[in-house]
């Protein structure tokens, strides 16, 4: 199998991570592309109509592709066990939520990476902001037994939205109140498959 990556999504990430968590990272070979909004990568085209990343191009079947459907993939290709069945529907909701928080940085930096001068609109990043500023609230209000329980994909993908918030937006403080969370997400990195995907 061939996983089509880009170093700073975090998406990728995602699905780099539940590939490590699962052992058999030997099995699958990471093409790391160059892409952007305006200019797509040939090689994610060929996978994926979106031209988004991440794709997985699985040997003799069709590719698959974003980034929730990967990681399901591989966790029941290999029985990895990031979404038990005992608690599936409040882990789905945690990485839904992650990915919304991870969405909205990211059109928060396309905004001002791509827009000509002059035409960044800032209502615009102040409504992207307010999506992530209440998902991460409720992060802390709503979903701390899932983030404290065993490790699933939820838990990974919330300490994956956190440091690309870090990344993107890293003047906003998102850790400012939440010092619950902010403990959680600083314990959290140190797992040997988010250390080892984290972009520099």
């Amino acid at each position: 199998m061939k996983l089509i990556t880009s170093a700073a999504s975090p998406f990728v990430r995602k699905a780099r991570v539940a590939l490590y968590e699962s052992g058999h990272e030997a099995e699958v070979e990471e093409i790391s592309v160059t892409t952007s909004p305006y200019a797509t990568a040939p090689e994610i085209l060929t996978a994926n109509p979106l031209g988004k990343i991440p794709a997985l191009i699985r040997d003799g079947e069709h590719a698959i592709y974003d980034s929730r459907v990967i990681t399901r993939y591989f966790d029941s290709q290999w029985n990895v066990g990031l979404y038990p069945e005992d608690n599936l529907w409040e882990v789905l909701t945690v990485e839904a939520t992650c990915d919304a928080i991870m969405e909205a940085a990211v059109l928060m930096t396309y905004e001002k990476r791509f827009r000509p001068e002059g035409m960044v609109f800032e209502d615009w990043i102040k409504a992207q902001w307010a999506k992530v500023d209440r998902a991460i609230s409720a992060l802390e209000a709503d979903w701390t037994h899932v983030l404290e329980g065993p490790t699933t994909m939820g838990s990974l993908a919330a300490c994956i939205a956190l440091e690309y918030v870090d990344l993107r937006c890293g003047d906003r403080s998102w850790r400012e109140g939440r010092t619950a969370l902010a403990d959680w997400q600083a314990n959290m990195s140190e797992r040997p498959s988010l250390a080892r995907t984290r972009p520099e």
